[in-house]
């Protein structure tokens, strides 16, 4: 039986700058088709927007809230919310809230830095 524990994972952050806790990908379970993973974003803060060419992603909110934007839409998210972001779909998260704002983020196949390709604010690709 495969189990991993929240306490027992190192974080570590991103590409886009949100720290995660991976609870299950093919680095540390038999899963080698997916991941899961806890993320973090602190108040006032935001990831950088980016798209992943290969990876289609569920971000799953537990707690605070945030302004999600895929391509030009946003929307508040809270708990309870599932979003789904489809490949290729720039995407950002900001932490519109004053608690941390924490989710689920679920990635098939497996979150990679190689897939993660990040824009500045001005939508141009950054190396």
């Amino acid at each position: 039986m495969d189990i991993q524990n929240i306490n027992s994972v190192p974080a570590f952050t991103t590409k886009d700058g949100s720290e995660i806790r991976e609870l299950l990908a093919h680095r540390n379970s038999l899963i080698k088709n997916q991941s899961l993973a806890e993320a973090r974003v602190a108040p006032g803060l935001y990831t950088q927007p980016h798209y992943h060419p290969l990876t289609e992603e569920i971000y799953y909110i537990l707690s605070g809230t945030g302004e999600m934007t895929i391509d030009s839409e946003t929307k508040t998210v809270g708990p309870g919310d599932a979003v789904a972001i489809a490949p290729g779909a720039v995407h950002t998260i900001y932490n519109s809230g004053r608690e941390t704002l924490l989710f689920l983020c679920c990635c098939a196949p497996c979150y990679e830095h190689h897939d993660t390709i990040l824009l500045d604010e001005n939508g141009v690709e950054v190396s």
